[in-house]
């Protein structure tokens, strides 16, 4: 109970932080404060720094004809500038207003494309530029628009005649001083580190005295110290925003030495362990594990920034300050969240996915967690969310942590993770042909008074993967038979495998190329359940999982073996 009260203080207080911080930035949007926004207007820029994400010509022509594909939505003007629409979706407005679309724009190399981009920053700054007010002024978003138009100015500014140039760059001025002067109270997070990045970006960018960069560069080294964990993760716990924060720190490494300015020690450290720990959460078919707000991956995306990788060999095994382990052998890939919960204050996207795994042999995958529906309905979150979509064990149909799903606190912070696991201890057990780990969450503990366990060893050249999963009270105290015991451990299977089962209670996981894996469990039968892969590219799709069943006060522990076949069926070491 001291738990539960001690994470409900703990979300309160956060609310009351936040509901200060929306006050003052209301105050601070208002006429009393419009002047510490104004000043000198620069007068050029200096350097357009490169852009890693990838642009597609074929939506600047869309864009042109008035349809916007931005977020997952397609929106159609029908001849009225965006901005003057009211469109419902948030995610829809907040990818409008970032200027990201800008890039396709430069793909297109066209004067149309570049005069298209003009009249549109034209619009912006016509209906949004003088109210600090909305999606449009939020730090996050402002942050994501102050580093396109500086990444795409070359194009903005193609052909401009002066009166544009001299706006767009008063404009540009007014929105760093703003981000300048909401950074340090933003909340913890991603958005806070892509303040400091675009403040950055500009220091460099725009005509700027010598302590504009330095203060720039040390505020951005001090929040890269504090977000970037030592194995390279980052402290929320998301694959996603490793690559995001990539596609940001690799072009503002580039600029830094374009512009003969020392990048701090901080960022090139960052980046060294970034690019590994994106390594580490990649299949072999390039998508990312979903674990902690992961959907589906452009895997083109993920390409771009490897690139940059100049790490070789095999990717690290263990990221202990992030929470995951993998396990790597014969082609064989296992990737194990065994980390705990990520501080409230960035927990927004974190699912209750402890000691969920996924595998994947050469480029198809066969055990997955559910992900999430990137672009999709917000009501279908709670579910990808939930312990139950993930490829690990629930007890009494209960995730291992919860979710505030409070109104009052979601118009605040959306939907943090308010309780979870506190202890999650976790060992290797790599021995010559064979790699693994256990280990235990109590999560569960609070509520229903018992420990889940889990080993999984990968050995016989990435053929086999034996699991056991173990349920145990504290002190090794016997489990009583109260009805609050019923165990449920998934498997969730990958949409595009099948599932066949004979009639031994064997159970096939079968490709339409390439591998088949035989599932057994020897002290319960599997069942097949229906379920729901999220993360699929084109949304949400139905899928199988496997299901072992059971009362942990009747069988204590369970041992299941997942095992590579040949063509013929036949487990291919024998």
């Amino acid at each position: 109970m001291a738990l539960v009260a001690g994470n409900t203080t703990r979300l309160w207080t956060l609310v009351a932080k936040e509901f200060w911080r929306k006050t003052r930035r209301r105050l601070r949007a208002g006429p009393v404060y419009r002047w510490r926004y104004s000043g000198r207007t620069p007068e050029r820029v200096l350097i357009a720094p490169p852009d890693l994400r990838l642009a597609d010509p074929q939506i600047a022509l869309e864009i042109y004809y008035g349809r916007y594909p931005l977020s997952g939505h397609l929106v159609e003007t029908g001849g009225t500038s965006p901005f003057q629409l009211d469109v419902p979706n948030r995610g829809w407005q907040k990818s409008l207003h970032g200027f990201r679309w800008l890039r396709h724009m430069r793909a297109a190399g066209t004067e149309l494309a570049a005069a298209n981009a003009r009249a549109l920053v034209t619009d912006w700054i016509a209906m949004h530029g003088n109210q600090i007010s909305g999606v449009a002024w939020e730090p996050g978003t402002t942050a994501k628009r102050v580093i396109a138009w500086l990444q795409h100015s070359s194009v903005v500014l193609q052909g401009a005649e002066f009166p544009f140039y001299r706006a767009f760059l008063k404009s540009l001025a007014v929105q760093i001083r703003y981000l300048r002067s909401m950074a340090r109270e933003m909340p913890d997070g991603e958005a806070r580190l892509r303040a400091r990045i675009a403040l950055a970006f500009a220091a460099l960018s725009l005509p700027a005295p010598a302590s504009a960069l330095r203060s720039a560069t040390r505020n951005l080294a001090e929040e890269l110290e504090h977000q970037i964990l030592p194995d390279g993760g980052h402290i929320s716990r998301k694959p996603m925003a490793v690559l995001e924060l990539l596609a940001d720190l690799l072009p503002l490494r580039q600029t830094y030495a374009n512009q003969a300015e020392a990048p701090p020690a901080a960022l090139i450290g960052a980046i060294d362990r970034m690019l590994p720990a994106l390594r580490f959460f990649r299949h072999q078919d390039g998508s990312l594990a979903r674990f902690n707000g992961m959907g589906a991956t452009i895997h083109d995306r993920i390409a771009t920034i490897m690139r940059h990788d100049d790490t070789v060999g095999a990717p690290l095994l263990h990221a202990p300050h992030s929470g995951y382990e993998r396990l790597s052998m014969g082609g064989v890939t296992v990737i194990a969240d065994t980390g705990l919960p990520p501080p409230i204050d960035v927990s927004n996207a974190a699912h209750a996915g402890c000691l969920a795994f996924e595998l994947s042999s050469g480029r198809l995958h066969f055990i997955v967690n559910a992900g999430i529906d990137t672009y999709g309905a917000p009501e279908f979150r709670p579910l990808a969310r939930a312990t139950a979509a993930h490829s690990t064990a629930t007890i009494n149909d209960t995730s291992s942590a919860r979710f505030s799903h409070s109104l009052r606190v979601s118009d605040l912070l959306g939907s943090p993770l308010i309780g979870g696991p506190q202890h999650v201890p976790c060992k290797r057990l790599d021995q010559k042909g064979m790699q693994g780990f256990v280990a235990r969450h109590d999560g569960y503990v609070q509520q229903f008074g018992f420990l889940h366990e889990r080993e999984l060893k990968l050995g016989t050249n990435g053929n086999v993967l034996a699991g056991r999963d173990r349920f145990l009270r504290p002190g090794n105290a016997t489990i009583r038979n109260n009805g609050r015991d019923f165990v449920t451990v998934r498997f969730h299977v990958h949409p595009d495998i099948t599932l066949l089962q004979d009639d031994h209670d064997r159970l096939t996981l079968a490709a339409a190329q390439g591998d088949s894996w035989v599932f057994t469990c020897a002290e319960v039968v599997p069942e097949v359940e229906e379920s729901i892969y999220f993360a699929g590219l084109s949304g949400p799709r139905r899928s199988r999982q496997i299901v072992l069943a059971f009362k942990a006060s009747e069988i204590a522990e369970v041992h299941w073996q997942l095992t590579r076949t040949d063509i013929a069926g036949y487990p291919e070491n024998n």
